[in-house]
């Protein structure tokens, strides 16, 4: 019989990650298929080429998922974050993508995916103390 051991870190070494993550991919391959993941990522510049907005997140199974979304203090209030789901989400139906989630604890983001046509369908009390986060979806 062979003898495991069980550790908790804060931190993992790239290798550790790597392990991980190609053991899951190589579940998830077996399961149900290659996801196809590619990034995608949406970027707003300002007139010196700074970033001033973005979009970090991916598309797999035929999902596009805005893992993050962030404008600039500056430049919020102009419908940049609606422009910047429009063109994620473009991109995504061009993969093949027939839906989309993101979710947010920030109540004037959860309006604003709101006014983009996400749907709730789940939410997280007290995450974090005081807030909920919300899960939304999107039929592309």
């Amino acid at each position: 019989m062979s003898t495991t051991t069980i550790t908790v870190a804060a931190e993992a070494t790239p290798d550790e990650l790597g392990a991980i993550g190609d053991g899951l991919t190589a579940f998830n391959n077996a399961d149900v298929g290659r996801s196809g993941r590619l990034a995608v990522i949406v970027l707003v510049r300002d007139e010196a080429n700074a970033i001033v907005g973005g979009i970090s997140g991916y598309t797999a199974w035929g999902w596009l998922y805005v893992q993050w979304l962030w404008i600039a203090e500056a430049q919020r209030g102009r419908g940049m974050a609606g422009q910047m789901l429009e063109a994620a989400e473009a991109e995504a139906r061009l993969r093949g993508c027939h839906g989309a989630y993101i979710d947010t604890f920030n109540p004037v983001a959860l309006k604003v995916y709101r006014r983009q046509g996400y749907v709730p369908f789940g939410e997280l009390a007290n995450f974090p103390i005081g807030r909920t986060r919300t899960f939304l979806q999107k039929a592309l």
